[in-house]
């Protein structure tokens, strides 16, 4: 398939951009007594996206709308979830108040962009909802005190494949989004949780935190130095993201822990770990061990069976020498262990 014939990925919307979807709803059907067959909202970037209404429910004093999430093409863990907004009145000069509902969750680690004790819907997702109660409250001459409960059903079970019960999220989803917008494959939302890991770790006073490949070689480098759950970053194959973001907000310690595969590449310079994204070159991992042989080798693994335990040495080494230069001069130690696929520790580099 020619480049130009490569179908291109669908974007899709975020958490926030449903919720505040779901809120305009709502209040035109509080406020104005009907509930829109679309809702159109204004995104961050000025973006219109329009959502047709999943859910709808009215009460005394009190009406809800709800939307499906679509991620588009990106392998979301909440697409196809229904985000619903429940509105309220507040009590008179309260403003806009948010509540936490079935399966979003409760923030409770200190590090986050939400305080303990509040529910865990994001900044700015707050102020997508603020402002469109400030329009439709001049528009029908209301007040604009009003109590916003944003719910996920089935959003705790969910969440259980997200970063949030590490960071200390109980209960559910968060409700997220700087732009509203999800654009497929993009591992911004990743690299996002390994900085908010970051965040949670140096709030609560960490001096050792770890970032690691995968589950795995987690396991391998928490049983090592015995380090709490808030303090394993999912670094995965995001290196770069981890080590950037700790050299502008340092921990004074950092294990990093991974496979031979994706600890060479690493070694040799890449941030990126990721098969599609980086290739480990065998001729100068043959030059680095000593090594004619491993030149002609198709994987790491043929290569530790040809050079031995020696070569895990080598690989550990190097990899913290790269990692140590992206965090020259930040004050973070830093120390690299090699993990076999059975999870037995290949080499270490203090």
């Amino acid at each position: 398939m020619k480049e130009a014939d490569t179908p291109k990925l669908r974007r899709g919307w975020t958490t926030g951009a449903c919720a505040t979807a779901a809120t305009r709803a709502a209040l035109m059907a509080l406020w104005g007594g009907a509930f829109p067959e679309r809702v159109t909202i204004t995104l961050p970037r000025g973006e219109r996206p329009s959502f047709a209404l999943a859910h709808t429910a009215r009460g005394d004093g009190w009406a809800e709308a709800g939307v499906v999430k679509d991620a588009g093409d990106d392998p979301d863990v909440t697409h196809g979830a229904l985000v619903i907004a429940r509105v309220a009145e507040g009590a008179p000069g309260s403003g806009v108040t948010f509540r936490a509902g079935e399966g979003v969750g409760t923030v409770t680690r200190p590090g986050l962009p939400v305080a303990p004790g509040e529910p865990a819907i994001n900044p700015v997702p707050r102020q997508m909802m603020a402002q469109v109660v400030e329009e439709l409250a001049a528009r029908f001459g209301r007040a604009g005190d009003v109590v916003i409960t944003v719910s996920i059903p089935g959003g705790e079970e969910i969440a259980k494949r997200t970063w949030n019960p590490r960071l200390g999220i109980v209960g559910g989803l968060s409700i997220l989004g700087t732009t509203g917008v999800v654009r497929p494959f993009s591992c911004a939302a990743w690299i996002a949780s390994i900085h908010r890991g970051i965040d949670v770790a140096r709030a609560a006073g960490l001096t050792h935190v770890a970032g690691c490949t995968g589950a795995t070689s987690e396991r391998a480098v928490r049983a090592r130095h015995g380090l709490p759950e808030h303090g394993m970053l999912d670094m995965g194959d995001f290196a770069g993201g981890l080590l950037k973001y700790l050299r502008r907000h340092p921990v004074p310690r950092l294990t990093i822990g991974g496979g031979p595969g994706k600890l060479t590449k690493l070694g040799q310079g890449a941030m990126d770990l990721h098969s599609a994204r980086s290739q480990v070159d065998f001729a100068a991992l043959a030059e680095a061990a000593g090594e004619p042989r491993i030149a002609r080798c198709n994987t790491v693994l043929e290569a530790l069976e040809i050079a031995g335990p020696s070569l895990a040495e080598v690989i550990a080494g190097r990899a913290r020498d790269v990692a140590a230069g992206v965090l020259e001069g930040a004050g973070v130690t830093v120390d690299v262990i090699v993990v076999g696929r059975d999870g037995r520790i290949l080499a270490e580099a203090e």
